[in-house]
């Protein structure tokens, strides 16, 4: 079969345009080099943590958003500086370099305990800013009606890395060790500049407006560093945002201590833990898969971004309940399994689909500053009032049902922002509005 007859056969199953397929495949191949060499140590971050004490774990959290809050000015330098197509890759160079650094560490320093918790922060701080910092590439590449096509393919690529890393890791762990995975990571993304760099000059051939000229992605976007968080303080738009966002990592912070703290009451052994977390991993990614390649994109444009935004949540909170009648290890696992899984098919692409309508410099600073500090920050929060809830209360039950009302805030939220994109969208898209829509 011929490259064009492969890319139409393509293009029918996945629902894309043909002339589409191509770009969509290289988005697909950069979330997935991305994701797999994340997910490869991923496991280890989960064991880690547990090996400082599941009580300690509010603390990390902490360490993370301070790391985050860190982080942001000097990637907010970054891309006020660099041009607008040389952000990704210096950042994720510089985040390889990082990887080369822990490697050697991991070499000389194996079971120290200080070390681990470093890696433990650095790790969660690099994969939302190495994923966002994708996303605001593709979102400034795709305008919104191409988005509701590629984005659920693309992110599919995510979710196949999300599915092999962690095999990748069972498989070499033991004859490369973790510093032999860390060195594999930073090759990972050291190949994923490459795709991103392939999409660009895809997109220099195939302009869809001023924007995504070859021209306007060689100037840097200029302003302050600081100015992803002023954007989004001057937008209610961003604000709602940042809500959606704050409520997320809220619920999954409350699901997140709940699996620490079941995990270790159920499997002691340090080895069947990492075995625990690689499987649910491997279980969430498969269904992610699926849903990706072949329902997201259809239901988003056929039903709009809001149904993306709004089945996960909405799921969720009936799964609180039933985990606050039957906190169980087994009821925990399949309401993790709903939550990751769709999130990643369903919220994720469907959150990037936002910022399709934003200007340049919001799909970079203030996408990153909601994605890391944000995000970030809620996790802290949240951490804190589920380690004071299970302190004062000692009750797994209240705490589900607070992680059910949260579930219920961020249903709403999502809804709020799907029409408010719905009419964002139609203007940027306009010959009129597309103007006003670049400076919102």
């Amino acid at each position: 079969m011929s490259r064009a007859a492969t890319l139409r056969h393509l293009a029918r199953v996945f629902g894309v345009d043909e002339r589409e397929t191509a770009p969509a495949l290289a988005g697909a191949a950069l979330f997935f080099l991305l994701f797999a060499g994340y997910f490869m140590l991923r496991p280890v971050r989960e064991t880690m943590g547990i090996a400082g004490g599941v009580d300690n774990l509010q603390w990390l959290f902490t360490g993370t958003f301070v790391a985050t809050l860190a982080a942001m000015p000097l990637f907010g330098w970054l891309a006020t500086r660099v041009r607008r197509r040389h952000v990704l890759p210096w950042t994720f160079g510089f985040f390889a370099l990082n990887l080369i650094g822990f490697a050697i560490g991991f070499h000389w320093a194996p079971d120290n305990l200080w070390f681990a918790r470093s890696f433990y922060i650095w790790l969660s701080v690099f994969n939302l800013i190495a994923i966002s910092l994708a996303w605001s590439v593709l979102a400034d590449l795709f305008p919104t009606s191409q988005a509701k096509r590629v984005f659920a393919l693309m992110a599919s690529g995510a979710s196949l890395g999300g599915l092999v890393g962690p095999l990748l890791g069972v498989i070499l762990v033991g004859r490369i060790g973790h510093a032999g995975l860390l060195w594999l990571s930073a090759a990972l993304l050291i190949a994923a500049i490459e795709v991103a760099r392939q999409l660009q000059g895809w997109r220099d051939a195939h302009p869809f407006h001023a924007d995504s000229s070859a021209a306007a992605r060689a100037r840097p976007l200029g302003g302050s560093p600081f100015a992803g968080f002023t954007d989004v303080l001057r937008s209610p738009f961003l604000l709602g945002v940042a809500l959606f966002v704050l409520l997320l990592a809220s619920v999954n912070t409350f699901l997140y201590f709940e699996q620490a703290r079941l995990v270790e009451l159920t499997f002691p052994d340090r080895t069947d833990q990492t075995r625990v977390f690689g499987t649910i991993d491997v279980v969430v990614q498969s269904l992610a898969i699926g849903s990706q390649l072949f329902l997201t994109g259809r239901l988003a444009q056929r039903l709009g971004v809001g149904v993306l935004l709004v089945a996960v949540p909405l799921a969720i909170v009936f799964g609180f309940f039933w985990l606050a009648l039957a906190p169980t290890f087994a009821v925990l696992a399949v309401v993790m399994v709903v939550r990751r899984a769709g999130e990643y098919g369903l919220v994720r692409p469907g959150r990037e689909m936002l910022f399709t309508a934003v200007s340049p410099q919001a799909k970079y600073k203030a996408k990153n500053f909601i994605d890391s500090v944000v995000y970030r920050g809620g996790d802290a929060v949240s951490g804190w009032a589920k380690a004071l809830t299970d302190a004062v209360a000692q009750q797994p039950a209240l705490a589900a049902l607070i992680g059910a009302a949260l579930s219920l805030a961020w249903a709403c939220t999502g809804a709020g922002l799907a029409r408010s994109h719905a009419r964002q969208a139609a203007a940027q898209e306009s010959p009129i509005g597309e103007a006003a829509a670049r400076a919102s």
